[in-house]
Order: structure tokens, then C-alpha cells, then sequence
């Protein structure tokens, strides 16, 4: 690795952090704790669309965060495999210290980073990318993110996505919204919590409306994503990898 490299990945991690400091990593499972209904949902989803992936698998979490899904999955799945991909190195270590309570440890390869500085390994058979790619702000980029996950991907293998998303130009956005905040007050979160959250989501959070999402991952190189949740402003979608490279998509349209 280049001078060069490991300098952008270090400013990468300290953008990283700025949103996900150790103070958030260290309460960020009892946050979540909170709001495990909506979670629990989504999860169970998740496993019911895989649970007719063979014995043995590669599973790339981008976004890991503390490990939720990783766990989860790997508990179920014996024999799979999982590679852990997070920009925020306190969220990373509790993500690997949780690995190593659970037994998994040696199953994961943990990746403190972006997937451009992942190296390059054999095709996954599954991703997954958990309310992250609401962080890219930029239409492009967030493009980008999508076709970056589909290089890593089998033809053919899936995609499991989540965001934040609406219409904010709709009339029922703004009830819409008013309704998630009192999820996250009746949830315990507590008030500064919900603050935080409120600038967050304002600030460094792009909630473009569902079919743009789905828009997006089509462009970065998937087939059109079935959407398959919603809980309030968490929307998800499954995809695979399609067989055609995304820039003769492009030409074709």
C-alpha cells in the first residue's frame, strides 16, 4: 500500500468517526436495543431470503457497524464465511470483540475501511449494506458505492440493502416523519438521543424517494430491486448481481 493510499484511508476513518466516535460505538447496541422491533423485522426478512443459499457461503457486510447481521447470520450458518467491512474503527472493534464472544471470530475477516481499499479476494455470494448508503450524499458516489458492492459479487449473487427513504416533496412526508420521531421518543431513546439523531438526519443523511434508490442500484450494476420492508423510513430491497456489465447497460438506454 501506497503513501498515498493509506493517507486517504486514514482522513476516510476520521470522516468516519466523526459520525461514529467511540462515545456512539460504546452505546450504540443498547440505542439499537431500544428500537429491536424494527430491527427484529427486517432481520428475519433478511434470513427468510437466504435461507436457500447453500451450506457454504461468502458473505460481504459492508457497513458492519457492531455486527448484527453478521452475528446473526453466522450463528445460523455454520459454514458461511463473512468479511466485515466498516470506515469507523470503535464501531469495528466492538463489532470484532462481539464476534469473538459469539464464537465467530474465525470465520470473519474484519476490514477497517471502504471497500476500495478492500483487497481483492473471491467473489462473495452475498452482501448486504444496512442503512449505509444514506451516508452518500452525492447521487454519483452513491452510484458508485452500489457498482463497487456488484464487483465484489458472483454473477448472480445477491444484494440486500437498507435506507432511510421517502418522498420528502410528497403531503404525507411530514406526518411521516413526525410519526418516526415518536417511534424513536416511545422507544426510550433518550432526548438528546433523538436530537442528535434529528441533526444527523438532516445534516449528513440523503432520503431520496424509494424508486430513486432503487434507481440508483440498477445504475451501479443490479437488477431492479424488489422491495420487500418497510418499517416508518426504513425501506429494503433484495437484488442480485446482473450478467450484464452496467456501463453496456447505460449505452442500451
Amino acid at each position: 500500500m501506497t503513501n498515498n493510499q493509506s493517507l486517504e484511508i486514514a482522513m476516510q476513518q476520521q470522516e468516519a468517526e466523526r459520525f461514529f466516535d467511540r462515545q456512539c460505538a460504546s452505546g450504540y447496541d443498547q440505542v439499537q436495543a431500544r428500537l429491536s422491533p424494527l430491527r427484529n423485522a427486517l432481520h428475519l426478512l433478511i434470513e427468510a431470503m437466504l435461507s436457500d443459499m447453500p451450506s457454504v457461503g461468502r458473505v460481504l457486510c459492508v457497513g458492519a457497524g457492531t455486527g448484527w447481521e453478521l452475528i446473526r447470520l453466522a450463528e445460523r450458518h455454520p459454514r458461511w464465511t463473512f468479511t466485515a467491512v466498516e470506515p469507523s474503527a470503535p464501531m469495528l472493534e466492538v463489532c470484532q470483540r462481539k464476534a469473538e464472544e459469539h464464537g465467530i471470530s474465525s470465520r470473519c475477516v474484519f476490514h477497517g475501511g471502504y471497500l476500495n481499499s478492500l483487497r481483492e479476494a473471491e467473489p462473495f455470494d452475498v452482501a448486504t449494506s444496512l442503512l449505509v448508503s444514506q451516508f452518500i450524499l452525492d447521487r454519483g458516489d452513491r452510484t458508485d458505492f452500489f457498482r463497487e458492492i456488484g464487483e465484489r459479487l458472483r454473477i448472480g449473487g445477491r444484494l440486500i440493502n437498507a435506507d432511510l427513504a421517502a418522498d420528502t416533496e410528497s403531503p404525507e412526508y411530514a406526518s411521516l416523519l413526525e410519526v418516526w420521531w415518536h417511534a424513536m421518543r416511545t422507544s426510550d431513546v433518550p432526548p438528546e438521543g433523538v436530537e442528535r439523531m434529528k441533526a444527523a438526519y438532516g445534516r449528513d443523511v440523503a432520503v431520496l424517494p424509494p424508486d430513486e434508490v432503487k434507481r440508483l442500484m440498477v445504475s451501479g450494476g443490479f437488477e431492479p430491486p424488489v422491495q420487500f420492508l418497510q418499517t416508518g423510513l426504513i425501506h429494503a430491497w433484495f437484488t442480485r448481481r446482473t450478467t450484464q456489465d452496467p456501463s453496456e447497460r447505460s449505452s442500451n438506454n
